[in-house]
């Protein structure tokens, strides 16, 4: 599967790249025609500072307390805080800012234990995701940050196929357009079903597995 990727710089920053897979895919929510491998932006520190950096412009004049990493992109997350405060343009410079990831129970319902609550209640939190296909896992986010008093000022992505969730602006490094054709399709009007043609790989956030 991999013989068929094709690789994708950034138009904001060359040394920023991603991988993408034709093929037949299905997340949680719907099926996809590409998977959007981003194993060396989430884990290469070199690329993921590079990322941080070019996601951080979007945020100069935004107060943020607390970022937290989903899907892998806790790196990410790391140095878009130390981008953030270090620069003497944003308003957040020489702050302290909470870099967490959330813990998901049995029934994949996202929580935060006692002690990392204080670091979201009454808290500025930027959401950092690694993909956004329908945005239901957005939208999840939103309501359980609503749940534990924190306030969403900034969603920054990866890669989206949407331009906001719940009236929140998506800052991301790759669109949908920047793939050669990019598709997503609810599980009964998916054509590659409906064509018989088995799925690839079973595909999230952090990774795929092969079927």
């Amino acid at each position: 599967m991999e013989k068929r990727a094709i690789k994708i710089k950034s138009s904001r920053n060359s040394k920023i790249s991603i991988n993408v897979i034709p093929g037949h895919f299905a997340t949680s929510h719907s099926h996809v025609d590409y998977y959007v491998d981003m194993t060396s932006i989430k884990h290469q520190h070199i690329m993921a500072e590079s990322a941080a950096n070019e996601m951080t412009s979007n945020y100069m004049n935004t107060p943020i307390d607390t970022v937290i990493c989903m899907d892998g992109t806790e790196v990410i997350g790391a140095f878009f805080a130390k981008a953030v405060s270090n620069s003497h343009k944003s308003i957040n410079e020489n702050s302290n800012i909470n870099v967490i990831t959330p813990e998901f129970n049995p029934n994949g319902q996202i929580l935060f234990r006692d002690n990392v609550q204080p670091m979201i209640m009454n808290k500025k939190v930027v959401l950092m995701v690694s993909s956004v296909t329908t945005g239901k896992t957005i939208k999840r986010a939103h309501r359980v940050m609503q749940y534990y008093g924190g306030e969403i000022v900034g969603i920054s992505s990866i890669f989206s196929a949407a331009d906001e969730i719940e009236g929140v602006k998506i800052n991301t490094l790759f669109k949908a357009d920047d793939l050669p054709s990019y598709e997503t399709y609810s599980f009964d009007e998916c054509p590659f079903c409906k064509k018989g043609q088995k799925i690839d790989a079973i595909v999230n956030g952090y990774g795929y597995s092969r079927i």
